[in-house]
């Protein structure tokens, strides 16, 4: 038995990556059970598995003391001295008991140890190999479905995909096959288990940089995303190079890249709009496609009151106020929208011009974006008026 068992392992440590001293010692400790279990026997016993010697032994245990009380797990100092002069007090005598059948018995208990072990070992390295994977997209295959999950095949593993993330708008049959957004690993008794999802923003922002590769390379960067999914998405791209467009990088030629990433998503629109420090542009950028005439901040509250030409107002919102709630998300700032009858008939556009030159002395940059050098005040509010005005008639 040594030596075939001895190939075994070292089989075993060379594919599975197990460790022939930590098979072993499981061996030892699973042949001490069996030996309790099939000699009812309940004495303290050691069992050394030798493979290189192919020896086989089982040793009891015994504790030296000066009055025995259990004589299976005690002996006495004038006994153990008997046995070997240089025992004394608290020292472990051991004596080999090996059964002379117990070669059967051992083989077979190797057998389901190292089986066991070999299946642990497996599901531990399919377990290292996802958790490295959370956050991150894979392929997978549809291969079944019950009332509220769905299961998908990722080779090794099968994931779950539960029903609150899947998308809605989309059916699913066995043998489709999907992306999916890998969102936690777990360590159960029947092996690893994975989650994954379809709605997660973490999906949207792995398929841009699998479609963009200025994305992927970190020239774009993707600040925020916000989703739902299925029906329309917002995210908002930057860059530090003056060289590239961000938005125009994102959308593609004629549109390609965005509009893979949308056939992917079973038709979800995507809005791609280009980040600002600044929450005016910010919040205006956001509001996409709608015109956006006026922004006013309120730092403290972190809220935006915009206003938009009535005849935006909608389409500023959007269905069911999916716009104005999307660009909220995106920029996280809270944003109220007025017509721009509601706001002159609310006193707050225009602006008064003291609150004109107050955000004009806080951007440097401000009169030179305009041109409004040498101008006064009076004139520089005048001019935004024109500016508004010009805007709307366009």
């Amino acid at each position: 038995m040594s030596s075939d068992l001895l190939e075994a392992l070292t089989a075993l440590e060379q594919q599975k990556g197990i460790s022939r001293d930590v098979l072993v010692d499981a061996i030892e400790a699973a042949l001490v059970t069996a030996y309790k279990r099939n000699f009812n026997q309940a004495q303290n016993v050691r069992v050394d598995l030798n493979l290189d010697k192919g020896t086989m032994k089982v040793y009891s245990r015994k504790d030296v003391v000066e009055e025995v009380e259990d004589d299976r797990l005690q002996i006495s100092l004038e006994d153990a001295q008997m046995i070997n002069p240089v025992y004394e007090l608290a020292d472990v005598v051991e004596e080999e008991v090996t059964p002379r059948d117990f070669g059967r018995i051992a083989a077979q208990t190797a057998k389901q140890v190292v089986t066991q072990r070999v299946r642990e070992a497996e599901r531990g390295l399919i377990y290292e190999e996802y958790i490295d994977r959370e956050e991150d997209i894979v392929n997978g295959i549809v291969e079944r479905m019950d009332a509220k999950n769905l299961f998908v095949g990722l080779g090794k593993v099968e994931a779950v995909l539960p029903s609150s993330e899947q998308i809605l708008t989309e059916t699913y049959a066995p043998h489709d096959r999907i992306k999916v957004y890998i969102t936690k690993v777990e360590r159960t008794a029947r092996g690893p288990q994975v989650f994954v999802s379809r709605t997660h923003p973490g999906l949207l922002r792995r398929l841009f940089e699998l479609e963009v590769p200025e994305i992927y390379d970190g020239t774009v960067e993707i600040k925020s995303i916000a989703r739902e999914a299925g029906d329309r998405s917002k995210i908002s791209v930057h860059t530090t190079n003056e060289e590239v467009d961000p938005v125009g990088s994102c959308v593609g030629s004629r549109g390609a890249r965005v509009q893979s990433i949308s056939n992917e998503l079973n038709g979800e629109k995507v809005d791609i709009v280009e980040w600002s420090e600044d929450p005016v542009v910010f919040v205006a950028n956001a509001l996409s496609p709608s015109k956006v005439i006026d922004v006013q901040v309120d730092e403290e509250e972190r809220s935006t009151t915009v206003v938009v030409p009535d005849y935006q107002l909608s389409l500023a919102i959007g269905k069911r106020g999916q716009n104005a709630r999307l660009a909220a998300k995106l920029t996280g700032w809270k944003i109220d929208i007025k017509s721009e009858t509601d706001a002159r008939e609310l006193g707050i556009y225009p602006r008064a011009e003291e609150t004109l030159n107050e955000e004009a002395s806080e951007e440097e940059d401000y009169l030179e974006a305009y041109e409004y050098e040498g101008e006064t005040p009076s004139e520089q509010a005048e001019d935004i008026d024109l500016y508004a005005d010009v805007d709307e008639e366009d």
